[in-house]
């Protein structure tokens, strides 16, 4: 058995836009163990963990803007990331006027 390939984020060309659930924020606070505290665009801050496929293809930092999908129980304090956006996304996101943060 070989090692599993990360691969780069040059290889994820396409962008996800938020859904009518789901809410833009950024990363406050890293905690380990692939969770952090999110400062969401709905006022709320949220303990978020990272979602099993996005483990190992996208790292997420401190102060990344990132995609939550809140949980269905507990939706003002908890919630799955799914998407980073990378800088130039970002800039792109704030110009069309999704992002307010």
């Amino acid at each position: 058995m070989g090692k599993r390939q990360v691969r780069s984020e040059e290889y994820l060309k396409k962008m996800v836009l938020p859904s009518e659930y789901d809410v833009l924020g950024i990363t406050t606070k890293v905690l380990g163990a692939e969770r952090f505290m999110v400062k969401c665009q709905d006022g709320k801050e949220r303990l978020c963990r990272i979602r099993g496929k996005m483990k190992k293809r996208a790292w997420v930092r401190e102060g990344d803007v990132v995609l939550v999908s809140p949980w269905d129980f507990q939706k003002d304090t908890r919630g799955d990331i799914f998407w980073r956006y990378r800088r130039n996304q970002t800039e792109w996101l704030r110009a069309k006027g999704y992002l307010r943060i």
